[in-house]
């Protein structure tokens, strides 16, 4: 007797990890709702048989007319793959109030938000797995990346308070958190890096910070290691609460280890 197919939700699938992911998964024979603001781009994924839909994470409405077709349509979710985000750099005293909060709107408010309106059926079902991408910037900070982690910290505390919440009603709650990964992130960030520079008296510390980004890029993992991450968190029996990949990931473990004193004076002297 086969099992009957699993559906999940995928944010952020237009592209990078979200894209690489519903590709994995749809090889694997789950049924994939794959969403993003950009569903021209989705096109390809909607020829191997995923559901395409248009979300912008940000906008109540959007979400709420997601979730009204994910109802209707499939029925409740067996997963949902909270994926979308994007990020901005530059020092904390430059960085515009408005270009912070639109990081968290996307990052976390838009993130839970759409979470908020799909628990309640999960909750009935009595089972469910919510993969929230969160990155190694949820785990420690580097010059020039405060608020970015800054919103990918508020994500770990409160993917901890769900997987603690949501336990009595079976549903299990995962944080992948990703490297460097070949996304494009580097390029979407340009710009604020340029603006960042402009200003004088940061000028040289955001040089060495692109510097330092740029070295990394170079070497970094295919959004398709996260994909595989993200599926071992989906099928594991019993999911890990934290799922580590990517290139300088196992920065998290040396910085958990070393006394704060000791990992400044590093990151210091590569970024400052």
């Amino acid at each position: 007797m086969t099992k009957p197919q699993r559906t999940v939700l995928i944010t952020g699938a237009s592209s990078g990890i979200g894209k690489a992911t519903a590709q994995l998964l749809l090889l694997h024979g789950w049924k994939v709702i794959a969403a993003a603001r950009r569903t021209d781009e989705m096109t390809d994924l909607c020829a191997s048989g995923a559901e395409i839909f248009p979300l912008d994470i940000t906008d109540i409405q959007s979400r709420q007319s997601l979730v009204t077709h994910v109802h209707e349509q499939f029925g409740v979710l067996d997963a949902l793959v909270n994926n979308a985000g994007f990020g901005e750099v530059g020092p904390i005293e430059t960085m515009p109030i408005q270009t912070a909060q639109s990081l968290f709107e996307v990052n976390v408010f838009g993130l839970i938000g759409l979470t908020q309106m799909l628990l309640p059926e999960m909750r009935k079902h009595g089972k469910g797995r919510i993969i929230n991408v969160s990155s190694i910037a949820g785990r420690f900070v580097t010059p020039g990346s405060g608020w970015y982690a800054a919103s990918k910290y508020a994500l770990e505390a409160l993917s901890d308070a769900l997987r603690l919440e949501l336990h009595q009603f079976g549903i299990q709650v995962v944080i992948v958190e990703p490297g460097l990964i070949a996304t494009g992130f580097e390029n979407v960030a340009k710009a604020s890096m340029l603006e960042a520079q402009s200003d004088p008296a940061w000028t040289a510390m955001m040089r060495k910070v692109e510097q330092n980004w740029m070295e990394g890029f170079r070497r970094a993992s295919p959004a398709d290691v996260v994909a595989k991450t993200i599926r071992k968190a989906l099928e594991a029996r019993a999911p890990n609460a934290r799922y580590r990949c990517g290139h300088r990931s196992e920065s998290v473990v040396i910085q958990k280890l070393l006394p704060t004193n000791v990992w400044d004076s590093i990151i210091r002297s590569q970024m400052i």
